[in-house]
């Protein structure tokens, strides 16, 4: 079935942006959303078996803790948690990204601030959200939180990558009116995410999906090459912070207006939290500098982050 028409200017979108299942209408976009955290929390899933909490042994090998049987590997259970845990400080982050955003309209409306069905979220807010509650929950679990930063450095930035791509299935975030070849427009049924989605935009979702990759390929690089052998979580906030700055780059094409300068509201946002995580970075390598890593050793050199404490079960 075709979905999009290639037209001499622009691409075009056709296609319902609704589809029904059991008498419902639900967004593509929701769906596309929902497919994207399924296949993240099973990236997710797969990056905590392959995670060792004890950096000297493999992850596969028994836990060389007598107080903590079991594979040496970050547990499937904590996943959960944590996951669910993400959920809340999202919406909140979010949602109080938005306000401020959008602060003059939010200051004559405060009550609109807790009304959903009134504006939206705003992702680089999000992120931090998210991150905060699910590392309190990590901490309260005791589970090992710089692993378990470490082990979700990648899938956060595909669900962050996968989010713009549903985005873009249903016609939300376009950004600044444009004319060329790779500006996308929808002239579908709706409703679509963005007003006047029938004009030729840039496809700044598309563009920041994109983005994300090239970040998350950086990160990868360097988690491949060893730099990050401690898994201490300084990986997390070099992913977060190289996706923060991608992000600021790309909202050069949104329609947001500028407040400081050239850069709008959420550019702000985006080059604040690229500069506390670069920060963030920047600690823990001096933190490391001239102590052993843990399989030199045998000792964990991010006590507090990396070890947990026993708990009954696995």
């Amino acid at each position: 079935m075709e979905t999009l028409a290639t037209l001499p200017a622009v691409i075009t979108f056709q296609f319902p942006a609704t589809f029904a299942v059991g008498g419902l209408n639900v967004r593509w976009e929701t769906a596309v959303g929902a497919a994207a955290v399924l296949v993240v929390l099973l990236l997710a899933l797969s990056a905590a078996r392959s995670t060792p909490i004890d950096v000297s042994v493999p992850a596969d090998w028994p836990s060389p803790d007598p107080d903590e049987p079991g594979p040496n590997h970050l547990r499937a259970d904590d996943l959960l948690y944590i996951a669910v845990a993400a959920l809340p400080g999202a919406l909140a982050g979010g949602r109080l990204g938005y306000a401020l955003i959008h602060l003059d309209y939010y200051n004559a409306n405060p009550g609109a601030l807790l009304d959903i069905g009134r504006g939206g979220l705003e992702l680089s807010m999000g992120v931090v959200g998210g991150t905060l509650t699910a590392s309190i929950v990590a901490l309260l679990l005791g589970a090992p939180l710089g692993r378990w930063l470490h082990a979700l450095a990648i899938p956060l930035l595909v669900l962050l990558g996968l989010i713009k791509l549903a985005m873009l299935i249903g016609g939300s975030g376009q950004g600044a009116p444009a004319d060329f070849s790779l500006a996308t427009r929808y002239i579908g049924p709706g409703p679509w995410g963005s007003l006047a989605p029938g004009i030729a935009s840039w496809p700044a979702q598309a563009m920041e999906a994109l983005a994300t990759v090239l970040a998350g390929g950086v990160a990868w690089f360097f988690m491949a090459a060893g730099v990050f052998r401690r898994r201490n979580g300084a990986a997390f906030f070099l992913a977060v912070g190289l996706w923060a700055l991608a992000r600021a780059l790309v909202a050069v094409t949104w329609r947001d207006p500028a407040v400081v300068g050239p850069l709008s509201a959420a550019q702000l946002l985006a080059l604040g939290l690229a500069a506390f995580c670069a920060l963030v970075v920047i600690g823990f390598a001096a933190a490391s500098r001239g102590r052993a890593l843990p399989d030199e050793d045998g000792a964990d050199a991010a006590r507090g982050w990396g070890e947990a404490p026993a708990r009954p079960g696995r």
